[in-house]
């Protein structure tokens, strides 16, 4: 059996290849982990970077001082909260961004934290917010440096250069490229999964539809002609034990091939790899169900021989009849049925009549047994039609596709 078929039964589909951190996994991760390694490491990072970068700029930017360790520090911690509350972080790194460089300290790793807000607020779906925070800052930073410049440390500050400018665009354009990017592909993983879990939940349906139809074939079949040789052996107890004694036997045989078949179809549920205990059933054994419906008293004459099906068809072709040889038994009141089988083209003609007439209000079958007929039909791109003939009686008939290249792979 395919491993497919055990992890819908499990009720697990894991994703094992899927987005990184960022992504939401199920309700119970609704709401981002703090990210404690990555916000440690950043601050780490902006405050130490920030002491490189202090004696490299020395006597050109403002010394390092408590204040601006504290913004350093800030910045940082910051991010602590990019996941929950991603909006008001970007913004309040850009500020304490724009507050460090107004203060005139040192340029330097201070815009690794903002641009890691940035990335967290674009991946997280706040793109108006992100761009906003990052056009504020860029024009916070060219206001400082080309007009206040004049007001604010350190003193004797000239302009920057607008090459300066340039350079700080192309870094906010390729942050948010960056995170576009990311965003991008959140969303694509996110789709993927989606469907596969929706493919998911359809082929577990259309499993337990699987297993339950033949189910309700093995056993509506096999528990119809107990129950029959049971009526008639308790009925001939006493006048005839012999015949009690062959009902009797005939019950035991039934009952053994039932659960035989039952095993057969369990056997989807067992562990991957395991060969199937016994093929499905066919038309080949078609000679076995007119034997089982001649014990349960019901003559079948068969016309015809099914051509050559591929598995698909040969086993629902064969839950087709014993389903509507089984519904003869159960609700009509004929003792004989005409089962005919013939090719037309590449369509095989299943047909099933009885003379009736109709012992109970089921005639011709349960609800059950006849939709589990027709999504066998349509299954296989064919059709169903059941119901009552003109002249009495009851008949089934199937339009099954042959598909004989399958049947010869």
């Amino acid at each position: 059996m395919h491993p497919l078929r055990i992890t819908i039964f499990r009720g697990l589909l894991r994703w094992r290849h899927g987005p990184p951190w960022w992504t939401l996994r199920g309700d119970e991760e609704r709401r981002p982990r703090w990210p404690w390694r990555s916000t440690a490491l950043v601050a780490a990072f902006v405050l130490f970077g920030s002491n490189f970068a202090a004696h490299a700029q020395e006597g050109e930017r403002a010394a390092l001082d408590p204040f601006a360790r504290t913004l350093l520090f800030v910045t940082g911690a910051a991010l602590l909260w990019r996941q929950r509350h991603p909006v008001p972080v970007v913004f309040g790194t850009a500020v304490t961004t724009l507050l460090y460089l107004g203060a005139g300290y040192p340029y330097g790793p201070v815009f690794v934290a903002f641009a890691v807000a940035c990335f967290s607020a674009l991946v997280a779906g706040h793109r108006k917010a992100a761009w906003a925070a990052m056009g504020t800052l860029w024009a916070g930073h060219a206001l400082v440096a080309h007009w206040l410049y004049r007001w604010l440390p350190p003193p004797g500050d000239s302009a920057a250069p607008w090459g300066q400018e340039v350079v700080i665009a192309a870094w906010v354009v390729a942050v948010a490229a960056l995170s576009e990017l990311a965003r991008a592909r959140r969303e694509q993983w996110a789709r993927e999964r989606a469907e596969r879990a929706q493919a998911a939940r359809r082929r577990a349906d259309e499993e337990r539809l699987r297993i339950a139809r033949e189910l309700h074939d093995v056993l509506a079949h096999s528990i119809s002609v107990i129950n029959v040789q049971a009526g008639v052996g308790l009925a001939l107890l006493d006048t005839d034990p012999e015949q009690a004694r062959a009902a009797l036997g005939t019950i035991k045989d039934q009952s053994k091939e039932a659960l035989g078949e039952v095993r057969q179809v369990l056997d989807t549920l067992r562990t991957p790899g395991d060969a199937p205990r016994a093929p499905a059933p066919g038309l080949d054994r078609l000679p076995e169900l007119v034997e089982q419906a001649a014990s349960a008293g019901l003559a079948v004459e068969v016309e015809g021989k099914p051509p050559r099906l591929s598995p698909g068809t040969d086993l629902a072709a064969f839950r087709i009849v014993q389903e509507a040889l089984t519904n003869v038994v159960r609700h009509s009141g004929s003792r004989h049925a005409r089962v005919r089988l013939e090719r037309d083209g590449g369509t095989l003609l299943l047909r099933v009549d009885d003379d009736g007439p109709a012992t109970g209000a089921d005639a011709g079958g349960s609800g059950n047994g006849l939709a589990g007929m027709r999504e066998r039909a349509a299954a296989l791109g064919g059709t169903i039609e059941a119901g009552p003939r003109p002249d009495g009686g009851f008949r089934v008939l199937a339009a099954l596709p042959i598909d004989v290249k399958r049947a010869a792979t």
